[in-house]
């Protein structure tokens, strides 16, 4: 009988418990939104970068210190390139490693409280569109279109402060 007792005293606290949990996970989950929102709010933020997706080919899982940065009125972006080029300067250029203003920058939330963020930034190989989407959870997918080469999309994730 005491371990009938017993059994039934742990499974109810196992019941009471669980709620608590799955509230405390809901509540990081709506933590991290709102830490999401503000960061990219406050247009002084990074995305790292993980996976590169080129127009042709598979996806290219990165495994060097890759990301775009946006500093107030500047883009910093250190990405790398995969695809066709179709007008590059001699030597094969830069890419989309450069340092370049940013114009026409325009963010937005969508229906589902996600970033969506587009801005032109242009530098003397090429002009380059970026439409950046952040998720809630942090998690970043990253288009750019270029003049003078094939489009690429990137995968990543917002850098934090912790």
């Amino acid at each position: 009988m005491k371990k009938k007792k017993q059994i039934f005293m742990l499974l109810l606290a196992l019941l009471v418990g669980l709620p608590l949990s799955a509230q405390s996970k809901q509540e990081k989950k709506e933590q991290k939104k709102e830490a999401v929102k503000k960061l990219i709010a406050s247009e002084n933020y990074k995305i790292d970068v993980r996976t590169a997706m080129p127009m042709r080919g598979r996806s290219v899982p990165l495994t060097s210190p890759y990301s775009l940065e946006i500093r107030n009125d500047s883009v910093i972006s250190y990405l790398p390139y995969f695809g066709r080029a179709y007008s590059i300067p001699y030597g094969g250029g830069d890419g989309l490693n450069f340092r370049a203003p940013l114009k026409e920058y325009d963010m937005k939330m969508d229906k589902k409280g996600n970033a969506v963020i587009e801005f032109v930034a242009r530098n003397p190989e090429d002009r380059y569109e970026f439409r950046a989407k952040v998720y809630t959870n942090g998690e970043a997918s990253i288009n750019v279109n270029m003049q003078n080469r094939q489009s690429i999309s990137f995968q990543g994730e917002l850098e934090m402060e912790d």
